[in-house]
């Protein structure tokens, strides 16, 4: 999605706009492949066309990446669209209205969903739908990547094409608009160009985005194909390194043995040279997959089902909640609307509802695994609400949770989820920390690169104090995970454990001091002294996630003032973009010129998206800095310089 609408920041945005409800008269099919459920109201052998084009690149990028494992740990649905009007209301919406797309992808923690209408735009959908997959896949197999190498790849791939009756597959081949950028347009120096991440303007403004990613794939073409493929290898250690922890510079020097400006020279080359050659396999037999695939009608409450759980993915949730109510409506036992609508329910903070919609659920079919998951994450959420930290469970909530985290385990052992949560769970509750971990292990086995395992499992390793364990995990999240929300949390978590692990250390050296005092001292029985008494109470405090946050808030610069709110809605207007924040009992309305020209962060790792106009559907606790004017317009407090999204229970100590 990031090349068809700048991303501004990756944050929850529960967006307002009514869709027309998917049409009943449509005949909705679904076609099981074997490895993709694909459903649409396109006709059957459309859809079974689809299923054979993701198939075919499935099967062949499995072979030019041996090794990489392509077996994704929740399942993938694709919905085909006949036409683009009965697409529309299912797309993600882009400052208020459809994204202008042919084709998106929709990673999720539960399923993943690819969908694409067939009356062909000007854009190929299966372009976005090849990109969007090796996305996947690199997740599945690294734990950390460089942004360049994740875009390169993935651009590199999306010219996927099957030709010659099936038998002949063409990968590599060179992108128009990229090829005339790089005719036109200085390369980046690399010393800048590897610096990107997510938060860098080369990234995320539209200018200059085109640029980052014709590099991206420059460079990796040349890498792969360029000076007849001697650099392939030296690429795959490159990324080895780095995903196990390295820093750029290091795994660059030991992989490549040159420095930034050789490479840099090597790439001017290759692209002056303006010659890109082609991966071609040409297979004996055809890239056939038909005939393995079986084809099914779909009810209309299971339709409607589908659709609305698409929309909850893409965070519509009063679209989401439109269908699924229709879909409950004709049929209340039909258990994957159910646990949908219990979702939707937990993030509108309809808390009994929820919990009623997911017991049904449960109710309708116990072999639903993710029946099972839903209800046990609802219950856990259910004392924060969406994205907000956890103080505690209760006994029962805990028995719940667990029971029904251990039932979709077994119900579906390879499903990472389930183990992810339950060692959640006891990490927030302080128990079965050993068993936690794991659990944990054992969902990273099943998703590798998923930076928020790796995230709670530091944290296990920090109740045990084995810091430096935990170090070794936090500190390449650091550097270059793809959540700026989880690399910021993981950036706090680090400083406080090292102000943690300073005090300990100076308690444990000043009961020693005193312990060697009262050894070398008259045997007989003394009274303690002042400051004897004073170093025995004066033992660390627990680690505190909240008191890491503190560290990494935005400092206030001179002219700024900063204040803890609520954000209440965002209105988006000709002289600029205006942050309506409840503080107190009181409204704040302040202005500033566009999203671009702000400082936005979120401490909230569960939340994610993109900001948007209009009243937020959960009033979101945030930190503004800005900027007092005296000539502001009026009913304005000044300028926002600064949203930062904070957990609910965080508190600002001025």
């Amino acid at each position: 999605m990031k090349r068809h609408a700048p991303v501004l920041l990756t944050l929850l945005a529960l967006l307002v706009t009514v869709a027309p409800a998917a049409s009943a008269k449509d005949t909705w099919t679904q076609v099981r492949s074997k490895n993709f459920l694909l459903i649409g109201n396109a006709s059957e052998k459309e859809i079974r066309e689809v299923a054979t084009k993701l198939e075919q690149f499935r099967d062949v990028a499995s072979r030019l990446l041996s090794g990489a494992n392509f077996n994704s740990p929740v399942p993938t649905r694709v919905i085909v669209f006949k036409n683009g009007s009965s697409y529309k209301p299912y797309k993600p919406l882009y400052q208020g209205k459809p994204a202008n797309v042919s084709g998106y992808f929709q990673r999720g923690r539960d399923v993943n969903y690819i969908t694409l209408s067939l009356e062909q735009a000007d854009d190929n959908p299966y372009d976005v739908i090849f990109h969007e997959y090796v996305h996947l896949l690199v997740a599945n197999n690294l734990s950390s990547t460089p942004l360049w190498f994740n875009e390169g790849l993935s651009e590199y791939y999306s010219t996927f094409d099957v030709t010659d009756g099936d038998k002949k597959a063409w990968v590599g081949k060179p992108k128009g608009y990229h090829v005339r950028l790089l005719r036109e347009t200085k390369l980046l120096p690399l010393q800048t160009f590897f610096s990107v991440d997510h938060d860098s303007p080369l990234y995320n403004e539209t200018s200059k985005q085109s640029i980052f990613y014709a590099q991206s794939w420059a460079l990796i073409h040349y890498l792969l194909r360029g000076n007849e493929g001697k650099r392939a290898p030296q690429l795959n250690q490159f990324i080895d390194l780095v995903s196990g922890g390295a820093t750029i510079e290091a795994a660059f020097q030991q992989a490549f043995q040159m420095d930034f400006v050789t490479l840099e020279k090597e790439l001017k080359q290759y692209v002056q040279r303006d010659t890109y050659p082609v991966t071609i396999a040409t297979f004996s037999r055809k890239l056939e997959f038909d005939t393995e695939m079986q084809s099914s009608p779909m009810t209309e409450a299971e339709a409607l089902a589908s659709l609305g759980d698409l929309l909850l993915h893409i965070n519509r949730l009063e679209d989401a909640e439109a269908r699924l109510q229709q879909a409950v409506t004709l049929d209340p036992k039909l258990s994957a609307a159910q646990s949908s609508l219990g979702i939707v329910r937990l993030r509108q903070r309809r808390f009994a509802e929820a919990k009623d919609a997911l017991q049904k659920a449960v109710a309708a079919d116990p072999q639903n695994y993710l029946a099972h998951y839903y209800y046990a994450y609802a219950i856990s959420r259910m004392d924060a609400g969406e994205g907000q930290t956890i103080a505690t469970y209760t006994p029962d909530e805990l028995r719940e949770m667990r029971a029904s985290l251990k039932k979709a385990i077994e119900l579906k052992p390879d499903f990472p989820e389930p183990y992810h949560i339950l060692a959640f769970v006891n990490l927030v509750a302080g128990e079965q920390v050993d068993e936690s971990i794991n659990m944990v292990k054992r969902a990273l086995t099943l998703s590798p690169g998923n930076q928020s395992y790796v995230f709670v499992l530091a944290q296990l390793y920090i109740q045990k104090r084995e810091f430096e364990m935990a170090k070794r995990l936090l500190t390449p999240m650091t550097r270059s995970g793809n959540d700026p929300g989880l690399r910021a949390s993981a950036q706090a978590v680090l400083r406080s454990m090292a102000n943690y692990q300073e005090q300990l250390a100076q308690y444990d050296e000043e009961r020693k001091r005193r312990a060697e005092e009262r050894s070398t001292s008259s045997q007989e029985p003394q009274l303690k002294t002042r400051s004897e008494t004073s170093a025995e109470q004066s033992s660390p405090k627990p680690f505190d996630p909240m008191a890491a946050i503190l560290e990494v808030l935005r400092p206030v610069q001179p002219n700024e003032k900063r204040v803890q709110g609520v954000l209440v809605r965002i209105d988006c207007e000709m002289k600029g973009v205006v942050f309506i924040i409840r503080v107190g009992d009181a409204l704040m309305k302040l202005q500033a010129p566009g999203f671009e020209d702000m400082d936005i962060s979120s401490y909230t790792p569960d939340v994610s998206g993109e900001i948007s106009c209009g009243p937020r559907k959960l009033e979101q606790p945030v930190i503004v800095t800005y900027r007092p004017q005296a000539g502001a317009r009026k009913g304005f407090e000044g300028q926002a310089v600064a949203i930062e999204f904070v957990p609910k229970d965080f508190v600002l100590k001025q």
